[in-house]
């Protein structure tokens, strides 16, 4: 079984950081953030992998080389311009094809979720996404109606009865047939798939989950980490 890692964004919102660097190699806790997700997949059985990297490429390849010193093997598909996700998917798709079903996975994602419950759940659809809870970016205060009286605050809770992409797909290859040559999957194929009904959400709670967007997210991820003993 094959992942995908979505590796060739700009990073333009961890300027400076992602000047000398790509975003994927920013480093929480003393490891690039594609290192954090090679060692999560490799404990479900992942071991190979596709890094599909754009800015920066070359230094993405010079540290992981062919995956050996990580105990994975790993290949790599460049693009040479801005191609989305959904065309970053289909441009790897030499190194796919073969397989029947390949994990995807957005590049800045620090997570511990079980990928293989999205294979388990797919039954007749193409596609399958980890879907997880609304981070409440506020603090929320909980308080009473009718006297207003506040009971609590709560310091950025989930929101459990809303859903987010939590960057994490596994895709049979029937998908190539839905992808754009330019463009992104969320917007394009996913729209098209969840029309025929091909589309399935698989929701997980109590997993750590946190995309690393802002440089704000680089100090909380690592929080997190430290809070699961990662560190």
């Amino acid at each position: 079984m094959k992942a995908l890692i979505l590796a060739g964004g700009l990073g333009e919102r961890l300027r400076p950081h992602t000047e000398k660097i790509p975003k994927p190699l920013i480093e929480i806790g003393g490891k690039p953030i594609l290192e954090w997700q090679i060692t999560w997949l490799k404990r479900f059985g992942i071991k190979k992998f596709v890094l599909a990297v754009g800015y920066l490429g070359e230094k993405i390849e010079e540290y992981f080389k062919d995956g050996k010193n990580f105990d994975v093997h790993i290949e790599y598909s460049y693009e040479h311009k801005k191609l989305g996700t959904g065309g970053a998917i289909k441009n790897a798709k030499k190194f796919l094809e073969s397989e029947n079903g390949f994990f995807v996975i957005n590049g800045d994602v620090i997570t511990d979720l079980d990928p293989i419950k999205l294979i388990q759940k797919l039954d007749n659809g193409i596609g399958a996404i980890a879907v997880v809870p609304l981070p409440s970016p506020y603090g929320i205060i909980d308080f009473e109606d009718a006297s207003g009286k506040i009971r609590r605050f709560v310091e950025k809770p989930l929101l459990p009865e809303y859903w987010i992409n939590a960057g994490v797909y596994f895709l049979k290859r029937d998908i190539f047939d839905y992808l754009p040559d330019e463009g992104d999957i969320e917007k394009t194929a996913f729209p098209k798939l969840a029309e025929k009904g091909l589309l399935f959400a698989i929701p997980y709670r109590d997993v750590i989950w946190k995309s690393v967007d802002t440089h704000k997210d680089i100090k909380e991820a690592k929080k997190i980490l430290e809070k699961a003993n990662y560190l």
